[in-house]
């Protein structure tokens, strides 16, 4: 998760699950999330994300997301919705 590099930190969620059904984003067991970490830059994550996505690959149900948390934790530096 590295030392600090001078760049500004934008942190990354990679985590996933088994999904119901192919077409939707709703996993199937909550309790089985897999969190796989967070990441100080979205390069990292895509890393950490492939190679989650390679391990899973078997399974078509298993799918591995990247949220960016950085947005979420300040929306208004990023183009978001502004906060009251």
């Amino acid at each position: 998760m590295g030392e600090e590099t001078g760049n500004t930190q934008l942190l990354h969620l990679v985590f996933g699950g088994e999904l119901k059904s192919l077409s939707g984003t709703e996993f199937r067991d909550l309790d089985a999330l897999d969190i796989v970490g967070i990441y100080g830059d979205y390069k990292s994550a895509e890393t950490a994300w492939k190679a989650k996505a390679q391990q899973t690959v078997d399974n078509a149900h298993m799918r591995y997301f990247i949220v960016h948390l950085h947005r979420l934790l300040d929306p208004a530096a990023t183009g978001g919705a502004k906060q009251d």
